[in-house]
């Protein structure tokens, strides 16, 4: 008789073994999952897109022998001193409770010593940063955390923050054991208790409103600073054209890629929307309004390399914002303290319990056994090479596009390689001129 056949058995794809782990874990603890970082779910993004570089029909320039520039200005809309940065990357908004103070620093030091700006985040600035950083911007968040007028005044320019990449219509989360002494009295906190930040600012609830407090706060810095705002991608069309009517100096346009140092897990994976698929709607409501490259657009989730620079800037960006990269630069989840990851349960690469204080690099904690562990000066010197990096990277593009400055790349030095990519880009299929949902088949 025939043996009877063994068959391999099956996992489910609905329920794989991730999935069943956080049934388990929900069932035991009857809470949900808190942790930082950004969406690990695959997405379209960056990598999906191709540039076309210059043969025949384009003329390419020569090596670095011909001049590629690129600076941007931002702010030029109203501010009597709009900032001029020497490349299109900047430092997004992390903040000082978050991050260590070393943090904090060796972010002001690269940052300024490539000629760019970094920004406060929640709960104030520190005068590490303010002394590191050539040009800051001072965030204002919903939950006033270490709010100070004076510092709005000390700021190279102001970020209205809406919302978050990571978490659009929700606030962000600090726990207890980072609510040091240090944080606690610049946020006006009690020491050791869980805060979770407010999602809505208090002081209005549309853009009518919203627009009077962009005066106030230009009255209070005498017209000198940029304002910008900030949103997460859900609605970039009518969010940012609400922005420009506000009365902003800038729009940042945070994806869903991007990072947080703590909210529900459901939040970081399951609301707002790739970055690939809301710059071309922010650009087109900047266009419609007359305001593209008026108002300045600065991106933001998932940025890594030069290439996503170029491609950013490609689809109608002035500049990018780089985050948990910055982080990486400076020695986050570096695999020469795999040993102490996997003390905590996780390994280099996936640790992402930010919220707990125990980051053995010294950079998402308030231990200061630990977060002595950063050099600031060899952290800025990391992330100033990385910036450097991310710079010529993307001029090599662009010089090989056939563009002088990195803001002459444009739509049509692009193809997709997935529908999905050509209609989120709305750029063309490779080997078509299929653009889908704007031409014909």
């Amino acid at each position: 008789m025939d043996a009877t056949p063994i068959t391999t058995p099956r996992k489910s794809a609905t329920f794989d073994d991730y999935t069943l782990s956080e049934i388990r874990r929900a069932a035991a603890s009857g809470i949900y999952d808190i942790r930082g970082g950004g969406a690990k779910r695959k997405v379209p993004n960056f990598d999906d897109l191709l540039f076309l570089g210059a043969s025949m029909s384009r003329y390419p320039l020569e090596g670095y022998r011909e001049k590629c520039s690129t600076d941007v200005w931002l702010g030029t809309r109203f501010a009597e001193k709009p900032i001029h940065l020497k490349i299109p990357v900047t430092i997004a908004g992390m903040s000082f409770g978050s991050l260590s103070a070393q943090a904090k620093e060796s972010l002001g030091r690269g940052a300024s010593k490539m000629g760019t700006s970094t920004t406060t985040g929640d709960g104030g600035m520190t005068e590490e940063e303010r002394g590191h950083s050539s040009i800051l911007v001072y965030q204002l968040l919903p939950s006033r955390y270490g709010m100070n007028p004076d510092d709005l005044r000390r700021a190279d320019a102001i970020e209205v923050v809406i919302g978050q990449g990571a978490k659009p219509g929700g606030g962000g989360m600090l726990l207890g054991q980072k609510i040091s002494d240090r944080v606690a009295h610049m946020r006006t906190l009690p020491k050791g208790i869980d805060q979770r930040s407010a999602c809505r600012h208090p002081d209005w609830t549309g853009p009518d409103d919203l627009e009077i407090k962009i005066q106030e706060l230009r009255e209070i810095t005498d017209w000198q600073k940029p304002i910008y705002i900030k949103v997460g991608a859900s609605r970039p069309y009518y969010d940012t054209a609400l922005a420009v009517k506000s009365g902003a100096d800038v729009v940042v346009l945070d994806g869903m890629q991007g990072g947080t140092a703590a909210t529900q897990e459901v939040f970081i994976e399951h609301i707002g929307l790739p970055l690939l698929s809301a710059i071309r709607p922010a650009v087109q409501a900047l266009q419609d309004l007359g305001m593209h490259r008026k108002v300045q657009l600065i991106v933001s989730g998932g940025i890594r390399t030069g290439a996503d620079v170029a491609k950013a800037l490609a689809l109608g960006a002035d500049a990018v914002a780089i985050g948990t990269a910055a982080l990486a630069a400076i020695g986050d989840n570096d695999p020469a303290l795999e040993e102490e990851y996997r003390k905590l349960g996780t390994t280099a690469g996936a640790y992402d319990d930010w919220h707990e204080g125990k980051c053995p690099a010294g950079i998402n904690t308030q231990n200061p056994e630990l977060s002595v562990r950063l050099d600031p000066e060899l952290g800025g010197r990391r992330l100033a090479n990385y910036l450097a990096v991310l710079t010529l990277e993307a001029q090599t593009i662009a010089r090989a596009c056939g563009k002088s400055h990195v803001h002459n790349l444009e739509p049509e030095d692009l193809v997709a390689l997935t529908v999905e990519a050509a209609a989120m880009a709305q750029v063309p299929l490779a080997g078509t001129q299929w653009v889908p949902g704007l031409t014909g088949a």
